[in-house]
């Protein structure tokens, strides 16, 4: 176990590298970690590795103290009762609206059909901004290539997360509309947070130390 006397939910792929580098950062060693690709359980330094929309479920439910998280997940994901603490300021990404390159498909079918058909792997994201917006949305919820669905006529647009835009260009789809930033998140067990307030409070600052350092830089 850590020094703290937590137990840590680490996110697999594409959070993973820089939740790593926050918890070497806190002083929690991570070698074993990053030398052992398929073990999940890390009891020496009390770190438990999994799926990120899986690290909500294991706060919640207490099997974890801390968790880190994308942002996306906790969206659409909200009736989960843990703490959300910090924004780790990594794994920065936006979820956006987008749609084939050319004429907006899906303002078109609002403006023709009163309904727009939208693909997503967040259908409550994607369901709540189009209620906030005031359109019509008729949700489809897919698992695989999302990019895929307005190139097959599925939809008429995507809500999806990109960093960079590159799998979307290269699908000849451009983005319509920002919904809200994404990065990564610590969040905590509300039973934990309690029993272990200074503990917690210690390795949050620890962790977002150089967020904060180039926050103040800015």
């Amino acid at each position: 176990m850590n020094r703290f006397g937590v137990t840590i939910a680490v996110p697999r792929g594409a959070l993973l590298d820089g939740s790593l580098d926050a918890l070497d950062q806190a002083g929690i060693g991570t070698s074993e970690i990053r030398s052992n690709t398929r073990k999940l359980l890390f009891a020496d330094v009390g770190v438990v590795t999994m799926r990120p929309s899986d690290v909500p479920t294991y706060v919640e439910a207490g099997a974890a103290d801390l968790g880190i998280t994308g942002k996306d997940v906790l969206m659409e994901s909200p009736e989960r009762a843990i703490f959300e603490l910090a924004d780790l300021a990594f794994g920065g990404c936006q979820m956006v609206v987008a749609s084939e390159d050319g004429p907006d498909k899906a303002a078109e079918a609002l403006a023709r059909l009163g309904v727009m058909r939208i693909a997503t792997k967040y259908p409550r994201i994607a369901a709540a901004y189009f209620e906030e917006t005031g359109r019509q949305a008729e949700i489809v919820t897919v698992n695989g290539s999302v990019e895929l669905a307005p190139l097959t006529g599925l939809a008429d647009a995507i809500v999806d997360l990109t960093a960079t835009g590159v799998t979307l260009k290269q699908n000849g789809l451009v983005v319509r509309e920002q919904i809200a930033p994404v990065t990564a998140r610590l969040v905590a067990n509300r039973v934990a947070y309690r029993l272990k307030a200074e503990a917690i409070d210690e390795l949050t600052a620890l962790l977002t130390a150089d967020a904060d350092a180039q926050a103040a830089q800015a």
